[in-house]
């Protein structure tokens, strides 16, 4: 046992004076360290490739999201900023030195970068899939009624922004005031902002399940391999070539040198006759 032990010690001190060696002369010539599980099976890989596909995915579709509700915002403030004079006033109540103007030029930011994010992941991925065939994804009941509750909700999100967002312009002392008589709270400006953030949660739930609904399809089968033939089937065209060749003379024509006659003459077609 200890034999062994310090054999293994001398090895390991050998390699790592050609490692030391080797990077004093530039090089590398350590031999790389294998796991005691040898490589990646291809389980493990395609595991870890899904998953980098997810999250790659998830990134695209928060940005997508993201840059719809900065794009609603940036809208509501130029608005502001082109019919009234309140550009000065918070955007929110509830953050006072967040000005409508700077809010606007922020949103503008974001969705600047937000947006061209989105769409490049998304044209990377559908790069990546090429030409293969998609197919569709089977699916519970509850992933649908996800996806029909994002997409309501992103409608019905989107006309309440916007119709908050031109109150800012034509009378915004209400939106320090309560949305409606039947609650004391919330105010306008909040449910504006309630509005905004179910808008980008919906518009990235809406993407991520879009996406996710079709998976490349599987490769065609191979063909059977075909019974081997015989001489009872039918070939095409062999008929054709049988009646092509002339009675007496062999299917396949003689080469040179198995011609009969001197010096291997082709011969004559006239004793054939």
């Amino acid at each position: 046992m200890h034999v062994t032990r310090k054999a293994i010690g001398v090895d390991s001190g050998r390699v790592a004076e050609n490692c030391l060696a080797s990077a004093a002369g530039g090089r590398r010539a350590c031999p790389p360290r294998g796991t005691a599980h040898g490589p990646a099976s291809p389980i493990v890989r395609t595991v870890r490739t899904r998953s980098e596909d997810t999250l790659r995915l998830v990134v695209e579709s928060v940005a997508l999201g993201l840059g719809y509700a900065a794009g609603l915002v940036f809208g509501g403030t130029a608005l502001v900023a082109a019919f009234s004079n309140n550009e000065a006033d918070p955007y929110w109540a509830i953050i006072p030195a967040l000005r409508t103007d700077t809010s606007g030029v922020i949103a503008f930011m974001v969705a600047l970068v937000s947006l061209p994010v989105s769409r490049y992941l998304e044209l990377r991925r559908r790069g990546d899939r090429g030409d293969t065939p998609a197919r569709p994804v089977s699916r519970s009941a509850g992933v649908h009624a996800v996806q029909a509750a994002a997409e309501a909700g992103l409608v019905l999100a989107t006309g309440l922004v916007v119709y908050l967002s031109l109150n800012a312009v034509t009378h915004p002392w209400t939106l320090q005031a309560q949305l409606t008589h039947l609650a004391p709270w919330p105010s306008e400006g909040t449910v504006r902002v309630l509005g905004l953030a179910v808008c980008l949660a919906a518009v990235a739930t809406r993407h991520y399940l879009r996406a996710t609904a079709t998976r490349p399809a599987d490769a065609a089968p191979p063909a059977e391999n075909p019974r081997p033939r015989t001489e009872h089937d039918h070939f095409p065209g062999a008929e054709r070539d049988r009646l092509a060749v002339p009675p007496g003379w062999p299917a396949t024509r003689p080469t040179p040198a198995s011609w009969p006659g001197p010096s291997g003459s082709e011969p004559s077609n006239t004793a054939a006759r």
